[in-house]
């Protein structure tokens, strides 16, 4: 039996202290805390790692304070488009879904291609479809829309350069039989252009797992994070280099970093147990569990 633990985020991103309420950064916290416990039952009880993964991402999106789901940024034209995918290490099968609106739980819908579809991403009306086909719950554009996210867009849109938010909810696992999953959902940057694609749902972008190396989902600016192929780098340098875990995170989040210039994080587990927790900014809420170990909730870069 192989030990079994988890590692998820609800994104990273560069914040002044203050710039969060004490109210809202409780509410993330106890947001982590729900979303963890969902994940860790299932595991405890010797469920799988793909099982134990979409359960988090899941219960994050249903949190509105999380950019995913329900509390997802909203594009130019004030519209929800969402990515996620989901990869299951010790079969590298995957599914993802690109720029979709409407459904609830766009992770489930990731699942749902990786299972009953030939294919491994699909986007926007086909991704729809396919949810309405599986009878998966959609919700009117009034549910995905909080005062949050509408104040901020309406920021975005009557101020040119504000800066957007680009949170992402992820998890990475080990279940008792030893194999790796991992799971990546976002609503994407806060009024970006319709039908842009983030990092998430690009396997090896944003969201990568394989027995023979580690489960990697990272956060942050995507288009930085596609264009260095960051998960996979995290993968590749732990598998042909033999790097600890923690070490091939951090030198994927320092990878052309000239080039790359922008905030970078990333969460992973290895089917050792190892787990690694990184980011180049300030800020990053984050959460793990190892085994029947105490559960650890943190958000600031200090804790």
């Amino acid at each position: 039996m192989s030990p079994y633990a988890l590692v998820i985020h609800g994104g990273a991103v560069t914040m002044k202290p203050g710039e969060l309420s004490p109210e809202e950064e409780a509410t993330q916290r106890e947001g982590l805390t729900e979303a963890l416990q969902a994940g860790w039952e299932i595991l405890h009880r010797g469920g799988s790692a793909l099982d134990a993964v979409e359960a988090v991402v899941r219960c994050l999106e249903d949190n509105e304070h999380f950019n995913a789901g329900r509390g997802s940024g909203l594009t130019q034209q004030g519209e929800v488009n969402m990515d996620a995918a989901i990869m299951d290490g010790r079969t590298l099968k995957a599914g993802a879904v690109s720029a979709v609106p409407y459904v609830q739980n766009p992770i489930t819908l990731a699942r749902a291609v990786m299972e009953a579809s030939p294919h491994v991403c699909l986007s926007e009306l086909g991704a729809l479809e396919l949810a309405l086909e599986k009878g998966l719950p959609v919700k009117p554009p009034s549910y995905f829309i909080t005062e949050k996210t509408r104040q901020q867009w309406l920021d975005i849109v009557q101020k040119e350069g504000k800066m957007a938010m680009h949170d992402t909810v992820g998890a990475v696992a080990l279940d008792q039989a030893g194999n790796v999953a991992v799971a990546t959902s976002t609503g994407g940057i806060e009024g970006q252009l319709k039908g842009r694609v983030g990092d998430s749902p690009v396997l090896g972008g944003g969201t990568y797992a394989s027995n023979d190396s580690c489960a990697v989902s990272c956060t942050g600016d995507g288009e930085v994070i596609m264009r260095g192929a960051l998960a996979h780098e995290v993968y590749a340098l732990v598998k042909y280099k033999g790097l600890p875990l923690a070490k091939a995170c951090q030198a994927a989040l320092q990878l052309r970093d000239d080039e790359l210039k922008g905030d970078k994080g990333m969460i992973a587990i290895d089917p050792q147990g190892n787990i690694a927790l990184e980011f180049n900014s300030n800020f990053m809420r984050r959460a793990y569990r190892i085994g029947d170990g105490e559960p650890v909730v943190a958000m600031w870069k200090d804790e």
